[in-house]
């Protein structure tokens, strides 16, 4: 401040305001040019973008390196007396360019954490291609070789699994006949263990016989009174179940109704009496329990004396041969019937497997193509029952 001036201040004389269009004076206070409407717009629209409230009344702090420094009294004095400059308005580009400036910083960016693309005025972001999800028909076709493909392999392996379980481990049969009641029912579906005898060229449960030659591979001798699915000797192909009786070396002999093992009578307790009536009309039948030598007990059904295989010579067992009776004795063809009409002697590597557990059950009449029929017919009292 020049010394002209100063001497008017001391002098209390009204000053004569000096103006200077290029730059102000260092003691007047900066002409605002609008910038704190600015700043503040843009921080109103940022507070409505995030939902976060605003005071409007905050003070704003400056830095103290951009301070004016402080003058003196007489100047201070001077710029008391000196009229307010009217501030411009803030021209509206710059205010539209920071709420411009601040709506781009408020976009949600687009990214593969599942955010959603920006719409605004009918315009969407654009999708990167990292955050693309590959349409299957972009392949040009091979989705539907690969569906094929993955479908052939699943049958496949069911396939194999079948034929591992039907081969090598279990095998289900149905019973068509009355020839091993009361024991095994026309209609139950049992299921026969596999390996309990090892496996010949017969035990493969296929239309095909396996490539094992003569005799069984892991082969172990039935059990006396054990129940056994064999192919009929006569044949090879047919799968009869009856329960054996002669092992090799064996003599048996049917005497008066009563089953002979080595010239001894088995012991044989009559449990129940009753009727039954078959393709020869209602007949009177007995129900008794069995022991056969080795402590195998289970029960038959008789008719009484008197029938065609009550009496009968002596057979003898040969060596790797097994004899087979039913347990119905008078409704069973078996081995007491020679091999020409009957079972015969069965082969040890005609042996199938195992008769181990009922499964189900259900009485003639039951049809597979009629599944009204399967609850009409169904004997759950006879589900997974184990066989003596």
């Amino acid at each position: 401040m020049d010394e002209e001036h100063k001497r008017d201040v001391t002098d209390g004389s009204e000053p004569t305001p000096v103006e200077t269009p290029d730059a102000p004076a260092a003691s007047e206070p900066a002409v605002d040019t609008g910038a704190g409407e600015v700043d503040a717009a843009e921080a109103a629209f940022a507070a409505s973008e995030s939902g976060t409230p605003v005071k409007p009344d905050a003070p704003v702090e400056t830095s103290t390196a951009e301070a004016e420094p402080v003058a003196s009294e007489p100047e201070a004095a001077a710029a008391a007396s000196e009229p307010e400059p009217v501030q411009p308005a803030a021209p509206e580009p710059v205010l539209a360019a920071a709420a411009a400036g601040t709506v781009a910083a408020s976009r949600p960016i687009w990214s593969d954490q599942g955010d959603a693309p920006f719409d605004e005025g009918g315009k969407k972001e654009k999708i990167p291609p990292a955050a693309r999800v590959k349409d299957d028909d972009d392949d040009g076709g091979r989705s539907a070789g690969s569906e094929t493909l993955e479908i052939v392999k699943t049958i496949v392996v069911a396939l194999a699994i079948a034929f591992v379980l039907r081969v090598l481990l279990f095998q289900p049969f149905t019973i068509p006949s009355a020839s091993m009641e009361p024991n095994l029912y026309e209609g139950d579906y049992i299921v026969v263990s596999k390996w309990t005898y090892g496996y010949s060229k017969y035990s493969s449960g296929l239309p095909i016989n396996l490539p094992l030659g003569e005799g069984r591979v892991f082969g172990r001798a039935p059990e006396r009174g054990d129940i056994v699915v064999f192919k009929l000797p006569r044949d090879d192909r047919t799968d009869y179940i009856k329960r054996v009786i002669g092992l090799p070396g064996d003599r048996i002999q049917m005497i008066g109704n009563v089953l002979h093992i080595n010239g001894q009578p088995v012991n044989d307790v009559v449990v129940s009496r009753g009727e039954v009536e078959d393709v020869f009309g209602p007949r009177s039948m007995i129900q008794a329990r069995e022991t056969l030598p080795n402590g195998k007990s289970f029960l038959i059904q008789d008719f009484g004396p008197g029938g065609d295989l009550d009496d009968t010579p002596v057979y003898e067992v040969p060596a790797g041969h097994y004899f087979m009776m039913g347990d119905n004795r008078d409704n069973s063809i078996d081995s007491r019937v020679q091999e020409s009409a009957g079972v015969g002697l069965v082969p040890e590597e005609n042996l199938v497997g195992k008769a181990e557990i009922i499964a189900f059950s259900w009485t003639p009449g039951a049809s597979l193509f009629n599944p009204v029929s399967w609850f009409a017919n169904v004997r759950p009292s006879r589900f997974f029952r184990v066989l003596d």
